[in-house]
């Protein structure tokens, strides 16, 4: 295998095909092609109890884990009680994807955060999320169509020098959006490093001293011409570089050395 493996977490989700209607694990296919079209090999990673207490066992199969949008997540996480609208929580998942970020961000393993992504790795920091915006913010801009990108763009400054701005290529980013949480109290060694240009809301997070944990609030997959998710599929690409140059060298009873990437 020479490309990088990024594992997406994936949704519960009651769903018909065909004669069958049945809860299945579900990854909108825009994740998936957007990882194969930066050189990555895309697995669906379906919520396990079994990994949920052992996340190292599944981590190393991966070179990257891409936590993907969804549904709201169950403000027990974060010791809270479930506002009137947060609904359609999934504990099994949640569990499962806070384990795997704990465990991913303890080894270095390349973490990527989307939208519920981002508010999934500030809970598994130990922060808080806003659990219905238009309270907050008193508009409804950042969820303007259920289901649907069509007039969701709106812009994000990101901090000069950021791993967010870096990986999207440039400070004034436009985005595509669809969410009615966000960030609210920041996890531990998290920093925000981009907001909304429509009320300064949290659009990226980020861990200063890793190799690449970072977490948008928008959806990059949504967007071709965006560059995050192809920096992120590189950056595993350069994690599994170097974890193949140090067991090739352990086999061979030499020191490793970092690979030309």
């Amino acid at each position: 295998m020479t490309r990088p493996v990024i594992g997406i977490c994936s949704s519960l989700e009651r769903s018909q095909w065909g004669v069958w209607d049945q809860v299945a694990a579900l990854t909108p296919l825009s994740y998936i092609e957007a990882v194969q079209r930066a050189g990555g090999v895309a697995v669906v990673l379906p919520p396990d109890a079994h990994v949920s207490s052992e996340p190292d066992e599944l981590l190393d199969l991966i070179d990257g884990l891409m936590l993907a949008g969804g549904s709201d997540i169950d403000p027990a996480s974060y010791g809270e009680p479930a506002h009137p609208q947060t609904i359609e929580t999934v504990p099994a998942r949640d569990e499962f994807e806070v384990a795997l970020t704990r465990a991913a961000i303890e080894r270095d393993l390349p973490v990527l955060g989307i939208c519920r992504g981002m508010q999934l790795i500030n809970v598994a920091r130990g922060g808080t999320l806003l659990q219905h915006l238009p309270e907050h913010v008193g508009h409804e801009e950042h969820r303007r169509v259920l289901g649907s990108f069509d007039g969701a763009d709106h812009d994000v400054e990101l901090q000069d020098g950021s791993l967010a701005a870096r990986a999207a290529g440039e400070t004034g980013h436009a985005t595509k959006s669809h969410h009615h949480q966000a960030v609210d109290r920041l996890g531990a060694e998290l920093q925000v490093t981009g907001h909304s240009t429509l009320d300064q809301l949290p659009e990226a997070i980020e861990i200063e001293d890793r190799r690449f944990v970072l977490g948008v609030q928008w959806h990059p997959e949504a967007d071709p011409s965006s560059r995050v998710i192809g920096s992120f599929v590189a950056a595993a690409r350069e994690a599994r570089a170097l974890k193949d140059a140090g067991e090739q060298a352990e086999a061979g009873g030499e020191p490793a050395s970092a690979p030309a990437v």
